[in-house]
């Protein structure tokens, strides 16, 4: 029983982690909005975004997998 209370535990401490992740990606792309850049430096916030959006999802797929096995 304690186990379970424990992986309860961390399950919620990782997964308000990964929100917190998701929460910091969607401000930066309000940050990245108020800057006046050149297309070029555009493209490279999108693809910025894009690289952290599909890590903060395998950290998250990693969470799930990680807690479903026990």
């Amino acid at each position: 029983m304690e186990q379970i209370e424990t992986q309860d535990i961390e399950w919620s401490n990782d997964w308000k982690t990964i929100v917190e992740i998701f929460n910091s990606i969607d401000y930066l792309k309000k940050l990245f909005k108020k800057l006046d850049v050149s297309y070029y430096r555009q493209v490279e916030q999108k693809i910025l975004i894009l690289n952290l959006e599909k890590y903060a999802i395998s950290l998250q797929n990693y969470i799930i997998e990680k807690f479903s096995e026990d």
